[in-house]
């Protein structure tokens, strides 16, 4: 692991923070860096292997039961649609499916977020291992790209079909992977970042850790206030 200069911040898209720590990937695996409370740094062409220190939230899987609030998500979307889970390596990412990503982003969170280029950057190897795709007969309603190391899964980034994110697509999309993880005997499934009271929703799977710099806390009142004045 090496210090590395800190990038340009992308106001779009991370939160600029003073304490924010930025290192080079050496010979690390994914799960090491994870562990240590860092995430990938993804908003910069030609910053491919740059991690970043952040308050990131992951769920303890041996200890995951779905509370009532999965079990009501649950009800809406299981066994509604085809599901597949494909390694990157064999994921045909055609224009239908950088179609399908940028009109999300660009309708979900604006027109800069995640323009073709920066999606593109993600599907390079390094980070993504599986693009977990929904189906719903023909049609696409969602992908999910996760990362994969040792005993940990990435829920990195997704893109779902807008027209059900009113019943919680995305949250249910989430729900299934984490029990997919589960299922499989991962230790840990990393949800990203819980800046702002918009992440909040991640609180909804338990139990919940999530990384104050310097070690990782179940104290999710502590989180919530932070999240409420970020």
């Amino acid at each position: 692991m090496r210090t590395a200069a800190a990038p340009t911040p992308d106001f779009d898209s991370y939160i600029d923070r003073p304490e924010t720590r930025y290192i080079e990937r050496d010979e690390e695996n994914l799960e090491e860096l994870y562990e240590q409370g860092y995430l990938p740094y993804s908003s910069t062409r030609g910053l491919q292997g740059i991690f970043y220190s952040t308050r990131s939230a992951r769920v303890a899987l041996p200890e995951f039961s779905p509370n009532s609030e999965n079990r009501r998500i649950a009800k809406k979307f299981d066994g509604q649609f085809q599901k597949r889970r494909i390694p990157l390596s064999d994921f045909d990412a055609d224009e239908g499916f950088y179609a399908f990503m940028t009109a999300y982003f660009a309708q979900r969170h604006g027109p800069n977020v995640a323009p073709r280029a920066r999606i593109e950057l993600w599907m390079q190897p390094g980070v993504v291992s599986t693009i977990v795709e929904y189906r719903q007969g023909m049609k696409v309603v969602g992908y999910a790209l996760e990362a994969q190391s040792g005993r940990m899964r990435h829920y990195w980034f997704s893109a779902y079909d807008l027209s059900l994110a009113q019943q919680s697509l995305g949250l249910w999309m989430m729900l299934d992977c984490i029990r997919d993880a589960a299922a499989a005997g991962f230790e840990h499934y990393y949800l990203g970042t819980v800046y702002d009271t918009k992440a909040l929703y991640k609180t909804n799977f338990a139990p919940l850790e999530w990384h104050d710099g310097l070690a990782w806390s179940r104290d999710l009142q502590l989180l919530k206030e932070k999240g409420r004045t970020d």
